[in-house]
C-alpha cells in the first residue's frame, strides 16, 4: 500500500458543486501517485434509487478522471471484492476491514471504514483483474493480441 484516503464531499453545496470537487481531489490523487489502473466498484441496483444514482455520479467523475490521465479502468462487483478479500461474498464489513488489515500487515484497522472498502478493491484487482489489464497493455504496444 502507498496511501489510502476517503475524499469527504461538502454536505452543503449542491450536486454540481459536490462533483467538481471530487473531481479535483481524485484529479490530485492520480496525479501524485500515477496509478497504473483505477479500480471501481460497480454500481448495482438497490431499492433506494436516490442512493444508487449519487455513486453513479461519483463512478462517472473517476472514470471521468482516469480517461483524462490515460489510466484504464477496472470494475468489480461488491461481492467479488468481499469473495477476493474474505473468502466469502457476503461478508460484512468488519470482516472485510478485518482481512484487509491482516493482507496488508497493517498496524492498525484503515479508518474510515471506505478506506477499507477502497483498499479491499485494490486487493480485489490485483489478485483478479491485474494480470488481465497488464496482458491486454502489453498486448497493445505489441501490436495486438498474440
Amino acid at each position: 500500500m502507498v496511501a489510502v484516503g476517503v475524499i469527504r464531499t461538502p454536505s452543503d453545496r449542491d450536486t454540481g458543486e459536490r462533483l467538481l470537487y471530487l473531481e479535483d481531489n481524485l484529479t490530485t490523487w492520480v496525479r501524485r501517485f500515477e496509478p497504473d489502473v483505477v479500480a471501481i466498484e460497480r454500481v448495482f441496483a438497490d431499492v433506494n434509487v436516490a442512493s444508487v444514482m449519487t455513486t453513479a455520479h461519483a463512478t462517472a467523475i473517476a472514470l471521468l478522471v482516469a480517461a483524462r490521465a490515460g489510466v484504464p479502468v477496472a470494475f468489480h462487483t461488491p461481492t467479488e471484492v468481499k469473495a477476493a478479500v474474505t473468502g466469502d461474498g457476503r461478508a460484512g464489513k468488519a470482516q472485510v476491514t478485518q482481512m484487509v488489515t491482516r493482507i496488508l500487515k497493517l498496524t492498525e484497522q484503515p479508518r474510515p471504514a471506505d478506506a477499507a472498502d477502497a483498499l479491499a478493491l485494490a486487493i480485489c484487482h490485483t489478485w483478479r483483474g491485474g494480470t488481465e489489464i497488464r496482458y491486454a497493455a502489453a498486448a497493445a504496444r505489441a501490436g495486438g493480441p498474440r
